[in-house]
């Protein structure tokens, strides 16, 4: 009923316009005289019925209507300066624009009739027109206020207190931007060291922020949303790019970053992990910040303009981590692979923060796929190193017995890589069936991945060094190099986070292997003198005996002699070791040999010559033993 009483009201007042208005100029000034009384009275909806075929003084309102428009968008259109340079240029034009809307949205019911689509037609040439400027004055605010950032930030760098430049000599000094002033609406961003990523960049001032989100207002109810994101992301990209760009990090292909030289790609992941860490924890949200101010109401201009702003920074940070990712699998890139690995994975929440809309989605799903491709390569690594080791060759044998280069490498790599534990196990965790079941036979269930994969590559390099022991020909030789290996893994396995890894059960099972090399090489080396100083006590006659006896010690002396000359080459690195074999040695021979003397001294069938048979006394004996086992230099051959 409301309705039919309004209408009947605007049915009189049309009915008064055309009875009293002797032409069309009378007729408009009585509507605009009952607009001013009454806003049910507005102009479009007295107009409205007033056209038909008979009445044709509703379109010649429009057209009177689109050519006033005409005339004052013409002249902002026409002014060689900026319209937002005086406030009341820019309120002005923005009135024109909202009338030139208001009346396109008004009379667009009736598009159908010839008369008033022209009229439209030539409001829809204004619209471009008007639109067209104001883009050009919303690109115009943005680069002035992009301006006033370089302006500052020059202003700062000259005095020598901050620095936006990577800088080889400070890298401290590279991470990104601060506030300069409490005051984040106001200021302008410098450059300063990063010591906390919880900020946000006010890369604008805000009431240019006011001026652009005015405008965008009217270019989104015009229907230019693509062309004001267009405008906006364009302006907001190179300042983006120029940022990221500032903290060293170059633009580079996946093809270029695998040809780099390993060191120079080292120091380029060290700027990226700045730069990622930067964009993403800096750059992305303060330019979303500043999105959703510009397009404030219109969420969906705001993710799109947003993600065309980021996505060739994020595509370019993106790029080199997968560059990296498909890049060589040499044991050596591990701990640089890991870091890229450990740098992403902090990152996604961001990622999934920062890129929350359907537009970014794209983006998102990306960093997580080459996160995990990250992961894959360092399992790939791993795989190298397994190889590495099958493939070392047994050619020449490590003089003395002694550490193997290829012993040191491992359990050097092996300790260094589980420092970054937590993310080893994470990317095992991922990885189905890293070890074959049936190649290690103490796998437990409770065993996690990467404790299964250490001890798979523990039984791989003791493979690999039984098979470079059958290179000595002694096989007391032979005992001390496993003995010296054996005993340099067990040691670098407790000293590590290997030992919580394997457990204390694979530390006194490879213990175990070690006594059992020393006791193997006791018996080659010492098992055989002894059975020379073996008495006979045989019912043969003295004079025999004494003759035995003499070829006994005789025998013992070349024998001793040839084994303390051999084995003084012969290294044994650890001390403690070392040691302890002396001592094991000792208390096997010097009893034997003591009681042999002793025997020899009292026959009286070898009188004088007693002092010319023995040539060793049971001090000489330890003294020569205590020799043994220091290397033709006499260095103990200990290792790092």
């Amino acid at each position: 009923m409301a309705e039919n009483g309004e209408e009947k009201l605007l049915a009189v007042a049309r009915h008064i316009a055309k009875t009293l208005g002797q032409n069309d100029t009378m007729a408009d000034d009585i509507l605009q005289i009952f607009s001013n009384f009454d806003g049910r009275f507005s102009r479009e909806k007295l107009s409205e019925k007033m056209v038909d075929d008979n009445n044709p003084r509703g379109c010649a309102a429009l057209e009177r209507a689109v050519n006033s428009l005409d005339r004052q968008i013409s002249q902002y259109v026409a002014l060689d300066h900026p319209i937002w340079a005086h406030t009341a240029d820019s309120s002005a034009f923005l009135d024109v624009i909202d009338d030139l809307i208001r009346t396109m949205r008004d009379w667009e019911p009736m598009a159908a009739e010839k008369s008033v689509s022209a009229c439209l037609v030539r409001a829809d040439d204004l619209m471009h027109q008007a639109m067209f400027r104001v883009g050009d004055e919303f690109r115009s605010l943005m680069d002035r206020g992009a301006e006033s950032f370089e302006l500052n930030r020059s202003h700062h760098e000259s005095t020598g207190n901050l620095s936006f430049d990577s800088d080889d000599d400070n890298e401290e000094n590279e991470d990104g931007l601060l506030h300069n002033g409490a005051d984040l609406d106001h200021q302008i961003p410098v450059a300063q060291p990063v010591t906390d990523y919880d900020i946000v960049i006010d890369a604008l001032p805000s009431g240019t922020v006011s001026d652009l989100h005015e405008i965008a207002k009217r270019m989104v109810a015009a229907g230019f949303v693509k062309e004001c994101s267009h405008v906006y992301s364009t302006c907001r990209r190179e300042f983006l790019e120029e940022s990221i760009s500032r903290l060293g990090l170059q633009k580079l292909s996946i093809d270029e970053v695998q040809k780099m030289p390993w060191q120079e790609l080292e120091d380029e992941i060290e700027r990226w992990i700045k730069a990622a860490n930067v964009a993403l924890r800096i750059l992305f949200p303060s330019e979303r910040r500043l999105c959703d101010r510009v397009f404030f109401g219109f969420s969906s201009a705001a993710d799109l303009s947003f993600m065309e702003v980021c996505r060739g920074s994020t595509i370019q940070l993106l790029n080199f981590a997968d560059a990296v990712a498909i890049g060589s699998r040499s044991p050596e890139r591990l701990f640089k692979v890991l870091d890229v690995f450990e740098t992403l994975r902090d990152l996604m929440p961001e990622f999934d923060s920062v890129f929350s809309d359907q537009y970014c989605l794209v983006l998102r799903n990306e960093a997580v796929t080459i996160w995990k491709r990250l992961g894959e390569a360092i399992r790939g690594i791993f795989m190298e190193l397994e190889n590495l080791i099958r493939r070392d060759p047994a050619k020449a044998a490590v003089p003395g017995g002694g550490l193997h280069p290829i012993t040191r490498y491992v359990m050097n790599y092996l300790r260094a890589a589980c420092r970054s534990r937590q993310t080893l196990e994470q990317v095992f965790d991922e990885s189905n069936a890293v070890v074959p079941s049936n190649k290690l036979d103490d796998r437990r269930a409770s065993s996690s991945s990467m404790s299964v994969q250490m001890a798979w590559i523990m039984e791989l390099l003791e493979s690999n060094l039984e098979m470079k022991s059958k290179i000595y020909r002694d096989s007391a030789l032979c005992s001390v190099f496993m003995m010296n290996n054996g005993r340099y893994i067990v040691q670098k396995v407790k000293d590590s986070e290997l030992e919580s890894l394997l457990g204390d059960d694979w530390i006194r099972k490879h213990n175990a292997k070690v006594r059992q090399y020393c006791t193997n090489y006791q018996r080659s080396s010492w098992n055989k003198i002894i059975g020379t100083l073996k008495l006979d006590n045989s019912s043969l006659a003295s004079n025999a005996i004494a003759k035995s006896m003499k070829e006994k010690i005789k025998s013992f002396n070349a024998q001793f002699e040839d084994v303390c000359k051999t084995q003084s080459s012969w290294i044994v690195f650890d001390e403690q070791l070392r040691e302890e074999m002396r001592i094991s040695v000792s208390r096997l021979l010097l009893p034997a040999y003591r009681n042999f003397i002793g025997r020899l001294q009292c026959m009286p069938e070898i009188g004088r010559n007693t002092d010319r048979l023995i040539r060793y006394n049971p001090e000489d004996i330890e003294a020569r033993i205590n020799e043994l086992f220091e290397g033709n230099n006499g260095s103990s051959g200990v290792r790092k």
